[in-house]
């Protein structure tokens, strides 16, 4: 029997992290399942890509140019994604309206312009990189978390009608992923002014705050190629899953989110180990870092 035709897999923000190495895995497929059309906002950052295409580009994977901002490449035709962290007060309409017009705006540009032909057809899936953040807000992620719970809300309630036209939603679900993106974002942040925050909360965000934010990545970051594959599993899988969270050791702490139906446990929990219990909580990381270290994990394993 003929193999298959190769199923059109369209990635956004394969620049750099998640989506490259999304990109390139799928590409690398051995069965060459799919066609990767790898698209970025900015086709000068491709280089790092086509690196790490190697033989595939060209034949398995092929580069264009998308930005999810904009109506127009949309219909032409990044994990296309904006971070935000810092105070809320500091926080100006322009930057708000960035982060909501990528993280919620670009994934309904994108649904609005590829669900047609996938409800014609009765067969496609969409596959969205969500985060944690946007089942659980964190502190001083104000923003972000938000555009997050708008996609998860989105994605959500379209999964609902487009069963009825054999097209899965999927949304897949990290916690810290340790990319250029994130460091960024961070080295941005430890250098800004946040300008009419008042000096206690700020004194929070730079002394409680990050502090406890380099710890999260130390103890709980993955890499993108560890997200890729989880997203991959999720492109591949014959009925794919709605919600895939990456990360295992994320579980307790989104369990207290639903453990209490009124929020107070999961909020007072997280206010009390960040703010009251600082010492403790950074044991604990350091405890759960050590158990969950892969080279400790490797002297335990049988022979």
């Amino acid at each position: 029997m003929a193999a298959p035709p190769a199923r059109t897999v369209l990635v956004t923000g394969c620049s750099s992290g998640i989506g490259l190495a999304l990109a390139v895995r799928l590409a690398r497929d051995p069965q060459k399942r799919y066609l990767v059309l790898a698209t970025m906002r900015d086709l000068s950052r491709r280089g790092p890509l086509e690196e790490a295409a190697g033989a595939t580009l060209g034949d398995t994977l092929r580069i264009l140019r998308l930005d999810v901002t904009s109506d127009s490449s949309v219909a032409e035709l990044n994990n296309a994604g904006v971070g935000m962290v810092g105070p809320l007060e500091s926080a100006s309409g322009p930057q708000v309206q960035r982060v909501f017009d990528t993280n919620v705006f670009g994934v309904l540009r994108l649904a609005q312009a590829l669900l047609p032909q996938m409800k014609r057809r009765r067969s496609g899936h969409i596959v969205v990189v969500s985060s944690v953040m946007g089942l659980q807000g964190v502190v001083f992620n104000d923003i972000y978390s938000a555009s997050k719970f708008a996609v998860e809300g989105l994605c959500e309630s379209l999964a609902v009608q487009l069963l009825q036209f054999n097209v899965f939603v999927s949304l897949v679900e990290p916690g810290p992923v340790n990319t250029e993106f994130e460091r960024k974002v961070l080295q941005e942040v430890e250098k800004s002014e946040f300008p009419g925050t008042d000096p206690e909360t700020l004194r929070y965000f730079r002394e409680v705050y990050l502090p406890a934010s380099r710890q999260v990545f130390d103890t709980f970051g993955q890499s993108p190629e560890e997200v890729a594959q989880a997203i991959a599993a999720v492109i591949g899988a014959p009925r794919p899953p709605f919600r895939t969270p990456t990360n295992p050791l994320y579980s307790p702490l989104l369990a207290l989110r639903f453990a209490d139906p009124r929020g107070d446990l999961g909020v007072r929990t997280f206010q009390r180990l960040l703010f009251d219990l600082g010492p403790a909580f950074h044991l604990s990381l350091a405890a759960l870092r050590c158990l969950t270290c892969r080279c400790c994990r490797r002297r335990v394993t049988p022979v």
